[in-house]
């Protein structure tokens, strides 16, 4: 089975397979439009370089189309993250070889001053007469013949980008089709079903549980240009969506909204996705009356972790089998997590590790032109995350953060996802993001950086008699700095940019408390100085690289 299979099959399908604002395409017509422009591909694919079609596109109809072209076409699809400027959106582009690219006028002065080495004649834009005059003068014809080899790639997905340089790690027709279908099975997803989708189709939660989840159901996708949290609610009921996919603090964000009385009265059954908090998912659901289901996966394959019914509410849920937690330094596995009366792990420093896989199958299919990338997560046979974590007496697998995500506070390790998963319970918090400031002596302090919920606002006094009161917050992990924001630096698949945070400090243009004593105050600029005089302050290069 390949996606090309996926597509055909809903060739004479005459539902709605496809919605875009007030705009309805059957599976038929979606079908027609992919194919035309599968043509169009053929055209210019080159004869001495790698097929790769580069899109720069945000979330429209022609991205969907140009997936199916890609699909039918034996194109290999780059999704280009429009967020990205100037040399690391050329070094993009070149890094993955594109041969066409795509995209629409909003971006083209991005282009303006780049060497992405793409002719112009095979650079398009959707807008212009060229491309759509192009597209109308193909519809109409047969599919492309020639058979699609399963191995064959078929998108090249730039992991987020939080953590140094984007990789390009890709996905053949085979996995994304295998990916489809079991998400398609466990999600239950129907002809019935409407999948509402705001995230971008260029990350891999958009294109694997939004747009090919889609496919292989039968469901109608209703697509959002842009994710929007005060839009999420109306674009349900506008377009009736009983699913809904989501990445990254998407959740918080949709929460921090004002509530409403009848936020319950809406068609949603069943939200899912990946790295929303066990406070997050609980909230959504109860407000929205729906189910929330988070996993744990990554764009490279690997390893795939499934909530299942029973399992602890802090659980990740069970791994697929070979899915382990060991000490990155020896290889060796970890002891189990051993629970104290509060529910905190006593024994963190033998039980947390690496989140890995090993065994022969492990869907990893590499990085795109990118060999020491992939020997590093690739060593020994054994597949490597980048992710903490540990495992209880039962195999449940439970996320601590990344690698860069573990503070270091008077000889503790402290997991920042611990802290943002307490400081999220203050009434009036939005959005949380915890993460390490230098020590003046060795190691770190806790800093948050906190958007508070629409309407709300930050009371000093009761945030620190609010931490006092937590059981499961040790002191060692009370935030010694919170900044309160207006907005948090995201990827554009809303994943916090945190080594921004890291490098900014207490240095920040935003209003910073400091817990000076037993309660909160504001940093002065007399503190800064004198902050300045005291703190260590490392050479901030060895942040950047921190997710």
């Amino acid at each position: 089975m390949n996606v090309a299979d996926l597509l055909l099959a809903r060739a004479a399908d005459r539902t709605v397979g496809l919605r875009f604002d007030d705009q309805a395409w059957t599976f038929e017509e979606y079908v027609d439009e992919a194919i035309a422009r599968a043509h169009l591909l053929l055209e210019h694919r080159p004869s001495d370089a790698p097929f790769h079609v580069g899109v720069l596109l945000e979330n429209t109809p022609d991205y969907v189309f140009l997936l199916g072209a890609a699909a039918l076409s034996g194109a290999v699809v780059v999704g280009i993250n429009p967020t990205r400027r100037g040399a690391e959106l050329e070094r993009d582009i070149r890094h993955t070889e594109c041969a066409v690219l795509v995209t629409e006028e909003r971006f083209l002065p991005l282009l303006d001053t780049l060497d992405i080495g793409v002719e112009p004649s095979a650079t398009f834009v959707v807008e212009s007469a060229r491309w759509k005059d192009a597209v109308a003068a193909r519809r109409g014809r047969a599919a492309p013949r020639g058979e699609i080899a399963e191995a064959e790639p078929f998108l090249l997905i730039f992991t987020s980008g939080t953590s140094g340089s984007p990789k390009a790690s890709i996905c053949s027709q085979r996995r994304l089709a295998d990916i489809a279908a079991t998400i398609a099975k466990r999600r239950g997803i129907t002809s019935d079903d409407v999948l509402y989708c705001a995230m971008p189709l260029f990350h891999a939660n958009g294109m694997m549980s939004g747009w090919v989840a889609a496919l292989a159901g039968g469901c109608t996708l209703a697509l959002r240009r842009r994710f929007s949290a005060s839009e999420f609610l109306p674009d349900v009921r506008r377009y009736e969506a009983t699913l809904a996919n989501y990445v990254g603090k998407v959740l918080a964000y949709v929460l921090a909204t004002p509530a409403t009385g009848d936020d319950a009265d809406n068609t949603l059954r069943f939200v899912y996705g990946n790295e929303g908090t066990t406070l997050d998912l609980g909230r959504f659901a109860d407000r929205f009356s729906c189910e929330v289901s988070d996993a744990y996966g990554s764009s490279e394959g690997g390893v795939t972790i499934f909530r299942v019914p029973g399992m602890p509410s802090a659980a990740l849920g069970r791994g697929a089998p070979g899915t382990v937690v060991l000490d990155p330094e020896t290889g060796r596995p970890c002891r189990r997590a051993e629970f104290g009366p509060d529910g905190r792990v006593v024994n963190s420093d033998e039980a947390v590790g690496e989140i890995a896989r090993v065994g022969e199958d492990l869907d990893f299919e590499g990085y795109w032109n990118n060999a020491e990338a992939e020997a590093d997560k690739v060593r020994d046979g054994i597949f490597w995350t980048g992710d903490l974590g540990y495992l209880d007496d039962d195999d449940f697998v439970y996320f601590v953060g990344r690698n860069a995500d573990w503070l270091r506070v008077d000889g503790e390790n402290i997991a920042a996802v611990t802290i943002e998963s307490v400081v999220a319970r203050f009434p009036g918090a939005g959005v949380v993001a915890a993460y390490a400031v230098p020590d003046p002596d060795v190691g770190d302090q806790v800093m948050v950086a906190m958007l508070m919920a629409e309407g709300a606002s930050f009371d000093p006094g009761s945030f620190g008699r609010f931490l006092d009161e937590q059981p499961d917050l040790g002191s060692k992990a009370v935030p010694r700095f919170v900044r309160i924001v207006s907005a948090l630096p995201v990827t554009a698949s809303n994943k916090v940019l945190y080594r921004e945070l890291r490098c900014d400090f207490w240095e920040c243009p935003d209003q910073v408390w400091w817990r000076d004593g037993e309660g909160y105050r504001l940093l002065s600029d007399a503190d800064i100085d004198d902050l300045r005089q005291r703190f260590v302050v490392r050479d901030r290069s060895h942040l950047l690289g921190a997710g």
